[in-house]
């Protein structure tokens, strides 16, 4: 048999863990709290990694490489921004090892402390700001839109594959304006390029929306998110893009001399995604047979398994698969022919489907004869004989097909799972449930760290589409007037 995954109704924590190993995606590491990505999860966070490249550089946006180690007095800069990140920073005491004098192995060499101790990088503003200090002397420097593909440190206490590890990897963008407009207009851009994205190749419907201030990322002035709902009914947000207004370059003293012949601070922004993409997509479509890629990011379109009792037929379904392979590939289709002739066809399908493969492709003796084809889609668990005349073009147009009906099924379930909530009675009742909660709030951070208190759901976001949430009503908690409604829900 092939390898089963937990029922998802019964633990759905446990299901999602099962997946990720089962599937071959990523698997726990020697070093606590980290993670090894597996081949198989990697060329899924290629695809997503290309086509985000691609949307930043046709926006403008070059990318760049700064420094893991961030000096720890940098951070002490910004005194909002080293609040958010102290107590999750690993930090460089020493440069060098020296065999303990007993010989019971290595120990720190005393005599190499480092004169300023190093922070692994939990994200780069303060070096990035250090650096554009040197970058920036006029307007005509301006802006700089700067992306780097790198990895970050969080020493994160409880971890879980992809959604949350000490050390992840991601993109962070940091751009420098001579306008306050024009930062704000890049947040927004970017924020938008994120919504698009998810919902166009990750097949995840997600809302864009504001952050409230409790919320917000350390030093930034705004923060704009975009947030998923998971099928467990819990939020998760799946990418940032923050105005940090001038903050950080007034900490860095990054200016520069304007149109007028003046001295003006900068004006910046920073956003970010990251490998918890990837539990967005897990969590967003799979079921309890694995996986269930949307083709735009599946590093295999098609698998096709041939059916046989010689080892002619073997040969013969063998050559006729290479043949199709290749028309296949020359349409764009990544295609795998499983020849493996020591495992039995429903192992087969069962392993393909665990790892969400959209389209399998079966041919017997009979199918060859006949010539036709079995054709079985991932995401309905459907199959059908087709004629092999015409396959390339009805498989091409099964790919929009089965894209298009995968994010159906996902927006389908949020507006199930979104309910208007008017009273605290009702609120309490329906968090239990799950799901998008759209309630009146008074805009108070205290009214918010109450209810996060004595429920565990927060603000995801005020949101900027998705939902018509402008009119006026009473908060759920406070009963003080509200001209709009926001978005609670318990989260990741």
């Amino acid at each position: 048999m092939a390898k089963e995954v937990t029922n998802r109704e019964e633990n759905y924590s446990q299901w999602y863990n099962n997946l990720v190993i089962k599937a071959d995606l990523a698997e726990p590491s020697a070093v606590r709290g980290c993670m090894v990505i597996k081949p198989y999860g990697y060329a899924i966070w290629e695809k997503m990694q290309n086509q985000l490249d691609k949307m930043f550089k046709e926006t403008g946006h070059v990318n760049a490489y700064f420094p893991l180690f961030i000096p720890k007095s940098f951070l002490s800069r910004e005194a909002e921004h080293v609040e958010g990140f102290a107590k999750e920073c690993a930090v460089v005491t020493h440069h060098r090892l020296m065999a303990n004098p007993d010989g019971s192995g290595l120990v720190v060499d005393p005599s190499a402390k480092l004169e300023e101790e190093l922070v692994v990088r939990p994200t780069s503003e303060t070096i990035i700001w250090n650096t554009y200090k040197n970058w920036i002397q006029s307007w005509r420097d301006l802006p700089i839109l700067c992306n780097q593909w790198a990895n970050v440190v969080r020493w994160e206490m409880r971890t879980r594959l992809f959604l949350r590890t000490a050390e992840f990897l991601w993109q962070e963008g940091h751009t420098a304006h001579a306008t306050e407009q024009e930062a704000i207009d890049e947040t927004q851009m970017i924020v938008e390029l994120y919504a698009q994205f998810a919902r166009e190749y990750m097949a995840m419907p997600v809302v864009v929306g504001r952050k409230s201030a409790s919320e917000r990322f350390a030093g930034a002035v705004d923060t704009l998110c975009i947030e998923a709902l998971m099928q467990d009914g819990k939020a998760l947000q799946a990418g940032t893009s923050h105005f940090l207004g001038q903050n950080f370059a007034k900490a860095f003293d990054v200016q520069f001399a304007n149109k007028e012949g003046g001295l003006d601070y900068v004006w910046a922004t920073s956003w970010g995604v990251s490998t918890r993409l990837m539990g967005a997509l897990i969590m967003t479509h799979s079921d309890n047979h694995g996986l269930i890629l949307p083709p735009k990011l599946a590093p295999i379109h098609v698998v096709m398994v041939p059916i046989f009792k010689t080892e002619e037929e073997h040969g013969q379904l063998l050559e006729r698969m290479y043949e199709l392979k290749k028309e296949l590939e020359a349409a764009g289709l990544s295609v795998k022919v499983d020849d493996r002739d020591n495992l039995r066809p429903g192992f087969k399908f069962a392993e393909w489907e665990l790892k969400g493969v959209p389209v399998r492709i079966v041919i017997g003796p009979r199918d060859f004869t006949a010539g036709v084809v079995e054709l079985a889609r991932r995401d309905t668990l459907t199959k059908e004989s087709v004629p092999q005349e015409g396959l390339v073009d009805r498989i091409t147009s099964l790919m929009e097909e089965i894209q298009e009906n995968i994010y159906a099924k996902a927006l389908n379930f949020r507006e199930e799972n979104t309910v208007k909530v008017d009273s605290w009675e009702e609120f309490k009742e329906k968090i239990e449930e799950g799901g998008f909660l759209l309630c009146h709030w008074d805009g108070t951070a205290e009214t918010e760290a109450k209810i996060k208190d004595e429920t565990k759901a927060t603000i995801r976001c005020i949101p900027l589409d998705s939902f018509v949430c402008k009119e006026e009503g009473k908060c759920i908690y406070s009963g003080k007037p509200s001209s709009e409604r926001v978005i609670f829900a318990r989260a990741y």
